[in-house]
């Protein structure tokens, strides 16, 4: 679009010869953006997504987020990281988390290193091993629930749910 401040050989179609050379002084200069409080907002985290069609006979780890929407068989391990099970989740595991957050359902034991939160249609039935839980009214769950108040457990530590061997287990 031609504005007042263009030449009429800047018309579409003109050729760059036919155009008047811009002095450098006159180029727009860029700087970079930087954050202006040191509470800037934390980086985004990967979350990694089954999809609610998605069927799993198996063992899953990893080393980021994850939230599982279909149906899991076998037991999942993420050390350090949050798992979120979805509404249409259905999971018969053993699980070992950072973070669970279950609006689905859970058939197996959770250990998680700081929370468990059992949302309001949530089902959870296995024992539970955690820092910090939350149960929401209408949620359901049948098992025991053991606070641990030790130190957490490393990453290292938590990888052992694989041979069902869970630190502090008895």
């Amino acid at each position: 679009m031609w504005s007042s401040n263009q030449t009429k050989t800047d018309l579409p179609g003109t050729s760059a010869t036919q155009r008047p050379a811009i002095p450098a002084s006159a180029a727009p200069v860029l700087t970079p953006m930087r954050a202006t409080t040191p509470s800037a907002a934390p980086p985004a985290r990967a979350v990694a997504c089954l999809g609610a069609s998605v069927e799993i006979k198996g063992r899953i780890s990893g080393e980021e987020d994850l939230q599982i929407d279909g149906r899991v068989e076998g037991p999942v391990s993420l050390p350090g990281q949050r798992l979120i099970v979805g509404r249409t989740a259905q999971l018969n595991s053993e699980v070992v988390a950072r973070d669970v957050i279950v609006y689905g359902k859970i058939t197996g034991n959770l250990r998680a290193q700081d929370r468990v939160e059992i949302k309001k249609d949530g089902s959870v039935i296995g024992d539970i091993t955690t820092t910090r839980i939350m149960i929401e009214d209408g949620a359901y769950f049948k098992g025991k629930i053991e606070i641990d108040r030790s130190k957490p457990a490393t990453a290292a530590e938590l990888e052992t749910v694989g041979n069902l061997a869970l630190v502090g287990a008895h």
